[in-house]
């Protein structure tokens, strides 16, 4: 219910409208309504990613807490942690979306965002705890390991994680745009590459052998493919 005058209406006419045109064609409303879902649906992207991410971050470290003699992660690598995952998610803005998502309006919806964070945030934290027993009882880690670990895969799991739920499809069929493609796959290069730096040393880092590498890899595709599995139970 939006009232539409054209500039060379009279006075009346354009004091009661909302929108005006400035041009003698409808295109530039079609346009403005589909760049409105577009930031929408990015908008949604963040606040999915976010709520989700966080929730499952707290959940583990309290959890973590309850059993551990030392902190699950320092606080200096947290804050570092939380600025390479909001670096991979300054592109969110710039991504492609679906066109399937622009063909109808959307709105905002909390009941939504709820069930996604709480059906999301709990996978992500058996994850968590899925490494902090692998890095305990496999790997034997010191409390110097255990953060080096806990830290990149938490940061690989919350950062990739945008690439299954930035579409409602198959995400090897849509296609993210190459800002986030660059921005998350660089951010979470730079926590794989830290530990093996005289910068991670100073950070409380240290390098992770092969065998922990491996299992990483693992525990992210296989993040992944429950991921994809949750967010359709969470959206449908």
């Amino acid at each position: 219910h939006v009232g539409i005058s054209v500039s060379s209406a009279v006075d009346v006419a354009k004091e009661a409208a909302d929108i005006i045109l400035l041009e003698p064609s409808l295109g530039s409303l079609h346009r403005g309504v589909i760049e409105g879902r577009r930031s929408f649906g990015n908008i949604m992207k963040y606040v999915m990613m976010g709520t989700s991410s966080n929730f499952g971050n707290v959940f583990s470290m309290a959890g973590a807490a309850l059993f551990l003699p030392f902190l699950p992660m320092l606080p200096t690598q947290i804050i570092l942690n939380n600025f390479l995952y909001d670096v991979a998610q300054l592109t969110i803005p710039a991504d492609h979306v679906d066109e399937g998502y622009l063909h109808r309006p959307k709105h905002w919806d909390v009941r939504f965002i709820r069930n996604f964070m709480l059906m999301m945030g709990p996978v992500s934290s058996a994850f968590d705890f899925l490494t902090f027993g692998a890095l305990l009882w496999i790997f034997d880690a010191n409390e110097t390991l255990f953060h080096t670990g806990w830290f990149v895969e938490s940061l690989a799991t919350q950062t990739l994680v945008i690439f299954v739920i930035r579409t409602t499809a198959n995400p090897f069929r849509s296609r993210p745009s190459p800002w986030l493609v660059l921005t998350t796959l660089g951010s979470v290069a730079v926590a794989l590459a830290l530990p093996f730096t005289p910068f991670g040393d100073r950070l409380g880092f240290e390098r992770p052998g092969a065998a922990f590498l491996a299992f990483l890899s693992g525990v992210v595709m296989l993040y992944l493919a429950l991921a994809q599995v949750a967010k359709h139970k969470a959206t449908f």
